[in-house]
């Protein structure tokens, strides 16, 4: 008996100057089902921008979403974002509690069913 691949879930990245922007693009990701849920916290980065290390406040955002849908996520984060060039990273989850990863696939399936 062969059993069908779990669908490929993970966790993407991505930094924010500003709460507000944060909150707006976790917003956005959500009502559109790109994520299930989107987690924010303050931190501090420091980074090497056009030759020069810089520290700054920024918002990370952790998306929890189906990795099918990385390319419109990472559209939509594109055109809602302020920076020049956004982190946006994805890592995928290797193992996870069944009826979590349940209601993650059932927050995301109508925007995987939709052509986007």
């Amino acid at each position: 008996m062969t059993t069908a691949p779990a669908p490929p879930f993970g966790l993407v990245f991505v930094t924010a100057p500003t709460q507000e922007q944060a909150q707006a693009i976790a917003q956005a990701l959500v009502n559109a089902q790109l994520a299930a849920c989107v987690s924010l916290m303050p931190i501090a980065s420091i980074y090497t921008w056009q030759g020069k290390v810089q520290q700054e406040t920024e918002w990370q955002l952790v998306i929890k979403t189906d990795l099918r849908l990385f390319d419109r996520l990472a559209a939509e984060v594109q055109a809602m974002h302020s920076y020049e060039v956004p982190e946006i990273i994805a890592v995928p989850i290797v193992a996870g509690a069944a009826p979590y990863l349940q209601w993650l696939a059932a927050n995301t399936q109508e925007a995987l069913a939709s052509p986007g």
